[in-house]
């Protein structure tokens, strides 16, 4: 079994906690069943179901912490699981830097489940890969996939009275079209907490559509362009970005948000007015759990606020340090935008580049956010409002911050699948200035 109910999990993190001699403990109970179906070449290749639970102990002695982990749950297993951590943690250093386990929290449950997600079938899957097969098969192209859907749970305890139990559901698809010759190449993907929100057979025609009009790239020269960035173009970037939004690397001079003679840019205009991007468990598009790793309660929070940097992540450890309030990791990212679509975007662009994937991103300078990465799966040149032809992929050297002053127009957001970032993100379609491609890349 894969999925405990909320007593059964209590019941075995309440042994746990109970069995321990340390100063104090921590549990973590998580698990569940994962389904999963891939298809290359017009055919499916692979498929299957993972089951899988794992408890995770920590204990700690004074400042001294083991940790320790299981996936057996008789009470003998238990004892060991306990005792494991408690050996490791007597020969383990002391952490200057230890926190006490979390007391007693409140936590607002969210939305992260759904029961047709939960009970998809084998044969649900299938129809899913006939479903982006099929027309790429009538079409003479090629298509290769992967949908991965799950239900999980997770539930913390500790020896302060914390505990707390949810469970979620997911679906990830993506789809790859090419031409039977390689030279087009288009992408489609999505990510659902509900599987009705997924259409494969509507959602693979995009790939379709790309994968024809790819065909025949002309080169351009490299260069500063005006690009229309499709949400999972953008979302690559934005969340690299964000992982610079911790205190202590900004307070400690390691990041773009570092302040000249200390400190942090909290409150500062880094970008422009148009940008917001916050937080929020409860969102009714990209819920979360209510809680990060270390059990501290997620709210709704601003991030950037007219441009402005409104909040920063504070570990426990680090808000001590600066006598600040602890603020939890976000599960997720929502930035805000307008009604239009991509292709409204389009329609209104006198000459620029249209990206639908960036992908291979890497980190060039921490200090500027500058990333390097490429364009693939379809991308553009756009004269007059109109998709005049397909150009040769390019290599991109651009800072996250710098393309969100040069905003033209935001459109949309729409949810983005899951392979583009470690969030759930919420990103809009956007028109930019000045995006800077370096060179030219021969790959579709």
């Amino acid at each position: 079994m894969s999925i405990y109910t909320e007593a059964e999990a209590k019941a075995i993190l309440d042994k746990v906690i109970a069995l321990s001699t340390a100063d104090e403990c921590t549990a973590t109970l998580s698990g569940g069943t994962s389904g999963n179906i891939r298809f290359a070449l017009n055919n499916v290749s692979t498929s299957g179901i993972v089951d899988d639970v794992e408890l995770g102990v920590s204990v700690a002695f004074g400042k001294r912490v083991g940790t320790a982990t299981i996936n057996a749950f008789d009470d003998a297993s238990l004892e060991r699981v306990v005792r494991r951590a408690e050996d490791l943690a007597k020969l383990a250093p002391e952490n200057p830097e230890f926190m006490p386990a979390i007391g007693k929290q409140s936590y607002t449950a969210t939305r992260t489940f759904s029961a047709a997600t939960a009970a998809i079938t084998p044969e649900q899957r299938a129809q899913v890969a006939a479903d982006s097969i099929a027309p790429c098969r009538e079409a003479g192209l090629v298509a290769a996939g992967f949908l991965e859907d799950g239900q999980s749970f997770t539930a913390i305890a500790n020896s302060n009275g914390n505990f707390a139990y949810q469970t979620a559901t997911s679906a990830d698809y993506t789809c790859t079209v090419r031409t039977e010759d390689g030279r087009g190449s288009g992408w489609v993907g999505r990510n659902v907490t509900d599987i009705g929100g997924l259409d494969a057979s509507r959602d693979v025609g995009i790939a379709i559509r790309k994968a024809r009009e790819s065909v025949d790239a002309r080169a351009l020269e490299p260069g500063k362009y005006t690009v229309v960035l499709e949400p999972h173009a953008a979302a690559g970037l934005i969340s690299f970005m964000m992982y610079f939004f911790d205190a202590r690397q900004a307070d400690e001079g390691r990041s773009f948000l570092s302040k000249k003679g200390g400190g942090n840019k909290i409150g500062e205009q880094v970008y422009d007015p148009q940008v917001n991007i916050w937080a929020d468990p409860g969102d009714a598009d990209v819920p979360v759990l209510p809680w990060d790793d270390e059990g501290q309660p997620r709210k709704r929070m601003p991030v950037i606020q007219d441009g402005k940097v409104a909040n920063m992540l504070y570990s426990r450890y680090w808000a001590q340090q600066q006598g600040r309030e602890a603020v939890a990791m976000p599960g997720n990212l929502i930035m805000s935008g307008g009604t239009k679509s991509t292709a409204d975007l389009v329609r209104e662009t006198e000459r620029g580049i249209l990206v639908t994937r960036t992908w291979y991103i890497r980190m060039v300078d921490p200090q500027t956010v500058l990333l390097t990465g490429l364009t693939r799966d379809g991308t553009f040149y756009i004269e007059n409002g109109q998709i005049r032809y397909p150009i040769k992929n390019f290599r991109f050297n651009e800072s996250p911050v710098i393309m969100l002053n040069n905003i033209d127009e935001l459109g949309k957001p729409v949810r983005v699948s899951g392979d583009e970032s470690n969030f759930a993100m919420m990103i809009p379609p956007m028109r930019l200035r000045d995006f800077t491609f370096t060179s030219l890349s021969d790959a579709v």
